[in-house]
């Protein structure tokens, strides 16, 4: 929906919810990426380099995401260390480098390949290219942080796994929800018990037109384009070693995207259900309730605002002044990449980039094929034929 086209009232309701939501600050940012989005310029702004800048990261794609979360929490954390903004559109990439005061923007991203200044690239632009440039990037020495999905297709999870062993490139993936404050704590309390879990996941998500980019046929559908931080989130709460072999069961109705119901079950035992629905308008944004249980720990989560957690006859609370989906967390610790040495950085391993990529990948196989789906964790050797850990029922 295009909030700038809405009356009025509506556009001061949206803004004051988000407010109590967000923040007025984060609101603030959020109200500017919908202009962003729609900016034109008559005369495109020149660059500005600065002397002696320590200024060290690129942002790939600058869209609404980028614009209001990444170069948001980047700035507010760590100040002026965003030097280049690329987007195929120059108009895109011309606002978010004078909203933000970089350096220089640019259409070509071979540009930023070239700059040795450039250490770390977030990459956030259309699905189907965040490997190819991971993959670019890590080849010419840098570091990057791939937005969700990180690929799109099988090929692009073996070629960005090649290119991690190849390069020893650090990678960090942009799947928010497990470092929120509040999953954290679903993991804290989970992790004490034992034995196998069982959870829940109700999602209502925004519906989008059949004519959006993420229906076309490369870009991966709402399966890579949202399914996957819930994929991801159950992935993380299942003890590593007991997380595999996973089958997946799909239900779906018409669309094999859109409200649609996957089961897990996990090696453990463990079983996850996630439930997503697209219909209408969700006026606060995605609205999630997590609930979980395993041995003496009982849990709901609506929105990752109010959590409760029984243990026993022990009842805990936790809640946020404003919802925490784990943006600033995950965004700020992609930056350990290049600000803290190589051994303490947040890299991720190839192990659970291709585990998390396979477990995605499967599940839209699993809805297009609607067939239940069987995979294996991640083999010993350097990837190879994918159907050697990959089985169909």
């Amino acid at each position: 929906m295009d909030y700038t086209q809405q009356p009025l009232i509506f556009r001061l309701k949206k803004a004051l919810r988000y407010a109590r939501l967000y923040g007025p600050r984060r609101t603030w940012c959020k109200v500017m990426g919908q202009y962003h989005m729609k900016r034109a310029y008559a005369v495109l702004p020149p660059k500005r380099p600065r002397l002696g800048s320590q200024s060290n990261v690129a942002v790939i794609g600058c869209g609404n995401f980028a614009f209001s979360t990444i170069a948001f929490y980047l700035k507010k954390k760590f100040g002026h260390v965003l030097r280049a903004a690329m987007d195929i559109d120059a108009n895109r990439a011309a606002s978010l480098f004078e909203a933000y005061s970089l350096e220089y923007w640019t259409t070509d991203f071979s540009e930023i390949l070239r700059d040795d200044a450039i250490r770390l690239c977030y990459i956030a632009s259309n699905h189907a290219s965040h490997a190819e440039y991971a993959i670019s990037a890590l080849r010419a020495g840098k570091a990057v942080h791939i937005e969700k999905p990180h690929v799109v297709n099988e090929d692009q999870l073996l070629r960005l796994c090649d290119a991690m062993h190849e390069t020893q490139g650090r990678v960090a993936l942009g799947f928010n929800r497990p470092n929120s404050r509040i999953g954290q704590k679903i993991a804290e309390y989970l992790g004490r018990e034992h034995g196998p879990v069982m959870m829940n996941w109700f999602v209502a998500g925004h519906e989008i037109p059949a004519d959006h980019w993420y229906f076309r046929a490369e870009e991966g559908g709402r399966v890579l384009g949202n399914l996957c931080h819930w994929t991801d989130f159950v992935y993380h709460l299942v003890p590593e070693e007991k997380r595999f072999p996973i089958t997946i069961t799909p239900t779906q109705a018409e669309k094999s995207d859109c409200d649609i119901a996957v089961t897990y079950l996990f090696g453990d035992g463990s079983i996850a259900a996630i439930t997503f629905s697209a219909k209408g308008h969700t006026f606060e944004g995605v609205r999630e309730r997590f609930a979980a249980h395993k041995g003496n720990v009982l849990i709901s989560m609506d929105d990752f605002g109010s959590l409760r957690i029984d243990v026993a006859d022990k009842t805990f609370d936790f809640s946020r002044l404003f919802r925490d989906h784990g943006h600033e967390q995950r965004i700020v610790r992609s930056y350990d990449l290049v600000r803290l040495p190589f051994e303490a950085g947040s890299s991720s391993s190839v192990k659970y980039v291709w585990e998390t990529g396979m477990l995605f990948l499967k599940t839209r196989e699993a809805l297009e094929s609607k067939l239940a789906v069987t995979i294996s964790s991640y083999p010993e050797v350097k990837p190879g034929n994918p159907a050697a850990v990959v089985q169909c029922f």
